[in-house]
């Protein structure tokens, strides 16, 4: 019965959302969060304290310093990523991944997603899809209803939105809240944006707010995965608040991520540049 009315939800939700921007053919995933989010409430987490840093971390940073001493700068200042295909690859503002880099193993995962085309953006890696489920099982045996959005994404896609999104909003603005192309998580297929029924499937920092919003922040880690975007550490990540925007680390290090209280840039060490 639960299933049918998401089924009925679904459908009633598309037909209001397909002429805006979250429609399955618009880039819902790269729309500003909020155009009503005050600026003190993004940032309204501070950085962890010194002391909370341990030994372990330390050593992680050490470890991701090491890896990056060992990739190459391209022309345009960034660094490119030697090792695309990791689990715990850290793309970002500084660090990018290949134009050519396609994930070796995409597959759908079997979740709901708020539209039925068949659309790459259905597609994560095959272990994060499987954790995926997983998470998606759990949240449902404790009543909650999430609905996926957006996965994979390609370099040429990536590039198509963005340019749009300077078009609309201006390069600064856009860069809040948008990569430039090879530098989104999205190309790596090991994020997926999710939203519920409540949202009206669109994706805003209000969702952190939501009862699966609070799930996700509490469980997500428990399946591998954590809140790549969090509250208060735009200058760290380079991106505003995103409670919707879940990244596939593995259990070895989510739990970690998630009880310090960190970035994936803290937690192994890649900090943005001054520059």
């Amino acid at each position: 019965m639960k299933k049918a009315l998401l089924l009925t939800l679904l459908s009633f939700s598309l037909a209001a959302c397909s002429a805006g921007p979250f429609s399955a053919e618009e880039p819902e995933e790269e729309v500003p969060a909020s155009s009503t989010v005050d600026d003190e409430e993004v940032k309204e987490k501070e950085s962890p304290e010194a002391d909370q840093e341990t030994g372990t971390e330390e050593q992680t940073g050490e470890e991701g310093a090491n890896e990056q001493k060992e990739e190459k700068v391209t022309e345009d200042g960034l660094i490119q990523v030697d090792k695309p295909e990791s689990m715990t690859v850290v793309v970002n503002k500084n660090r990018k991944l290949p134009g050519e880099y396609v994930p070796p193993d995409l597959t759908v995962p079997d979740v709901p997603f708020y539209f039925n085309e068949d659309h790459p953006k259905k597609q994560m890696r095959e272990e994060a899809a499987r954790a995926l489920e997983e998470l998606f099982a759990a949240a449902e045996e404790d009543g909650l209803d999430l609905v996926a959005a957006s996965g994979y994404r390609s370099y040429d896609r990536q590039k198509e939105i963005y340019e749009r999104n300077v078009e609309i909003y201006g390069e600064e603005e856009t860069n809040t809240f948008s990569a430039k192309p090879g530098t989104s998580e999205h190309q790596t297929g090991l994020a997926m944006d999710v939203t519920s029924a409540e949202m009206s499937f669109k994706l805003e920092q209000s969702f952190g707010n939501t009862a699966e919003g609070e799930w996700l922040a509490e469980h997500a880690h428990e399946h591998g995965f954590i809140i790549r975007y969090i509250k208060g550490m735009k200058e760290v990540t380079g991106y505003m608040y995103e409670p919707w925007h879940l990244r596939y680390v593995g259990e070895e290090y989510s739990t970690d991520v998630h009880e310090r209280e960190v970035t994936l840039e803290e937690f192994f060490g890649y900090y943005p540049s001054d520059e």
